[in-house]
């Protein structure tokens, strides 16, 4: 299993989580550091668009290690909250497309 970890610690606000993201899923430099763009990175992880660093075989899937999601989340509800949904609109548009979910979030 792939595995992607981001330090909650690091996340201050929206763009240092973009920031981090870039560096951690190894997003191209085109990456436009918005939910929009976070999403379509993560969902042709199993495509060769090189989108991301990460290229997981049909039924892999990419665990993301949520660092001091606790702190975060007591700093910054909404970003926890949303990057558990868009996980989720990910895993279902790979549903749509008859794939099992590619990704994972661990709160550690």
């Amino acid at each position: 299993m792939a595995l992607a970890q981001l330090d909650g610690d690091k996340i201050t606000d929206w763009a240092s989580f973009h920031a981090l993201s870039q560096q951690v899923f190894g997003f191209p430099d085109t990456y436009g550091h918005n939910l929009n763009a976070w999403v379509d990175c993560l969902s042709y992880l199993r495509d060769e668009d090189g989108m991301s660093r990460f290229k997981l075989f049909p039924n892999e899937v990419l665990k993301i290690e949520l660092l001091h999601a606790e702190a975060l989340r007591a700093r910054h509800p909404e970003i926890v909250d949303e990057l558990a949904f868009c996980i989720d609109a990910i895993n279902e548009r790979y549903s749509d497309y008859g794939e099992k979910p590619a990704l994972e979030l661990v709160a550690a």
